[in-house]
């Protein structure tokens, strides 16, 4: 199989893991989008454990934007400065 850029796979070894989709591939690795929200590497060397799948299989998450963290410490008051007379 040849793994290209957009491709939909299944890794035979992880089926919990759902159709992936290939988002990036070098010479070494290709990095690939889960249905279960993960981005994996997988080698080169690995390719054979994947196999063609279904595109409409491939279910993307919506990455989900993270909540801003709350302040360690409040944050003191603004003090107005007075014009000079």
């Amino acid at each position: 199989m040849i793994i290209k850029r957009g491709t939909v796979v299944s890794h035979t070894g992880a089926i919990e893991w759902g159709a992936g989709k290939v988002v990036e591939v070098n010479a070494l690795k290709a990095t690939i989008q889960f249905s279960d929200g993960i981005v994996r590497k997988i080698a080169s060397s690995h390719y054979t454990i994947l196999q063609p799948a279904d595109p409409d299989s491939f279910v993307q998450i919506p990455d989900a934007t993270p909540a801003p963290k709350p302040r360690a410490t409040p944050r003191k008051p603004k003090v107005a400065k007075q014009a000079a007379a």
